[in-house]
């Protein structure tokens, strides 16, 4: 069971102070976030890319290989790589790099993303969503595959036999599909055997465990190992001293961040009463003391089926120094909590089935 963070480099107004942070600045905390991450103990640090003035990592291999050099065990992801607007040989490049600074410790989780501001940036059409899509992700597949790449497709100049360098240390690069909980999404990634990486950010989480076994399911009939694969859970939360002071420290982003993006999509007005339903055990906010968080991921694991459990904070602006606090005591606490019971449940739920 591996445990770690996501952040998208949030530079919104602070809610509490009104206070806008610079680009400049929250990059460079968010580096120092990486490297407590893994000084802490946590697997795996994911940065998602954004195209918007509120957002600072527009390029998150960039922001990941400024913390490859400065830490030691940690694994570094996109969280995610828009794929559908981007060129897969640049975004094979930029990971093999990170791969080579981090001796071995980069992933890249592809998907279409929740903003679209990176289409008309780089000249693609909102029409061909789907299909850019699946032949971006089929072209990265190859260069992953082959030094040398033979390439086709509609929306991109051929490529006819030419390299793709630098090779990553990693062979092969991991690659997830992230999804917000399209089944087709969750169909393609079990198809071709990749691991998934869904977002779990609304409604109770259980719910999501027939799409899970759904992609079982279609990896099954693509003939890949069950066994072998890994899913993952992309889930909003902040970690506090106790549940209280936790709840009361992240409710104020995150009214503000649930209501700023409901405006632009059409959202109810988000309050206390459904902060507060969405942090009860049944809901998909993770925001508790280190107990209360640690049972609800141990719940998530034992009745979805995820590998990985990665807690995106802070949602909206908040204090760095809270970020920090968070994030220790996540690897600190909560981690060695969650690793505990499961590798347990794990050992006991075998021995019933040797049985």
């Amino acid at each position: 069971m591996e445990i770690g963070i996501t952040s998208f480099v949030e530079t919104k107004p602070d809610a509490q102070t009104g206070e806008v942070i610079s680009h400049a600045q929250r990059l460079r905390e968010v580096v120092e976030e990486i490297i407590l991450a893994d000084q802490v103990g946590l697997d795996v640090f994911g940065v998602g890319e954004h195209h918007r003035k509120d957002y600072s990592a527009s390029s998150p291999a960039m922001v990941l290989s400024a913390a490859a050099a400065q830490t030691q065990r940690i694994r570094l992801t996109s969280a995610v790589t828009v794929l559908s607007s981007a060129d897969p040989v640049r975004v094979f490049q930029d990971f093999a790099t990170l791969d080579g600074i981090s001796n071995g410790r980069a992933e890249i989780m592809a998907g279409r993303g929740s903003f679209i501001e990176s289409f008309p940036l780089f000249g693609y059409d909102l029409d061909d969503y789907d299909e850019l899509f699946e032949q971006h992700l089929e072209l990265l597949l190859k260069i992953r595959e082959s030094e040398k790449v033979i390439w086709k497709g509609g929306h991109r100049p051929a490529i006819n036999n030419l390299g793709v360098y630098p090779r990553p240390v990693q062979n092969p690069l991991p690659i997830w599909v992230g999804s917000g909980g399209r089944q087709d999404s969750a169909i393609r990634a079990g198809l071709l055997g990749l691991p998934l990486m869904l977002a779990i950010i609304g409604g109770n989480p259980i719910n999501f465990a027939p799409l899970v076994q759904l992609y079982k399911k279609a990896a099954a009939h693509a003939g890949h190992d069950e066994s072998q694969l890994r899913v993952g859970s992309h889930s909003i939360g902040f970690v506090g001293e106790n549940n209280e002071r936790a709840a009361d420290t992240y409710f104020p982003s995150t009214m503000a961040g649930m209501n700023r993006l409901g405006r632009e999509r059409g959202w109810a007005h988000y309050d206390r009463s459904s902060y507060d339903a969405a942090r009860s055990f049944e809901g998909a906010l993770y925001v508790g003391d280190p107990e209360t968080v640690a049972q609800k991921i141990i719940h998530l694991r034992k009745h979805v089926g995820v590998t990985r459990f990665m807690l995106y904070v802070p949602l909206s602006t908040m204090p760095h120094a809270e970020v920090m606090r968070a994030i220790e005591l996540l690897g600190t606490e909560v981690a060695p909590r969650v690793r505990k019971e499961i590798a347990k449940w794990e050992a006991e739920t075998e021995k019933k089935f040797i049985k």
